[in-house]
């Protein structure tokens, strides 16, 4: 087995994660934080470039807008997601308001009336109960089929 290299959510240092040791334990080597807090990190546009080109574990992005209605609904299955999928894949939250150059190279054109969960290109828009249920599964099932 070979180890993982993990980017810290909280300074963007990269970790390395021996196979020998529990991922879920592992601390941050510069700053000291938990690698994984079962709990999606908002990130700036730094942090997202280097999860995305240095992670070894799958990323799983969620592009929000501190306005949006559906975006706050969602926020609990997206938390929920974190604890169930972590240390397998990393959760990490971009707000599309204060990140808008990261969001437009993701093609979020805007973020109107509808709730979008993203995997890169790959979104779901909907509003309702069943398809936040839905867009949460299949966020697992994408994850777990890579």
């Amino acid at each position: 087995m070979t180890e993982n290299l993990v980017v810290c959510s909280k300074c963007g240092t990269i970790n390395r994660l021996p196979p020998s040791r529990p991922a879920i334990d592992a601390k941050c080597g510069k700053c000291k934080a938990k690698v994984f807090a079962a709990h999606p990190e908002d990130v700036d546009a730094e942090i997202f470039d280097r999860q995305i080109a240095r992670s070894t574990i799958p990323v799983l992005v969620d592009v929000w807008a501190p306005w949006c209605g559906p975006c706050r609904m969602m926020a609990p299955a997206y938390e929920s997601a974190a604890r169930e999928l972590e240390p397998q894949v990393r959760l990490i939250k971009l707000n599309s308001d204060a990140e808008q150059a990261v969001a437009s190279r993701l093609g979020i054109q805007g973020i109107v009336g509808a709730r979008c969960a993203s995997l890169w290109a790959l979104r779901i828009c909907r509003t309702n109960r069943q398809a936040l249920y839905l867009a949460t599964a299949f966020a697992r099932h994408v994850v777990r089929s890579l």
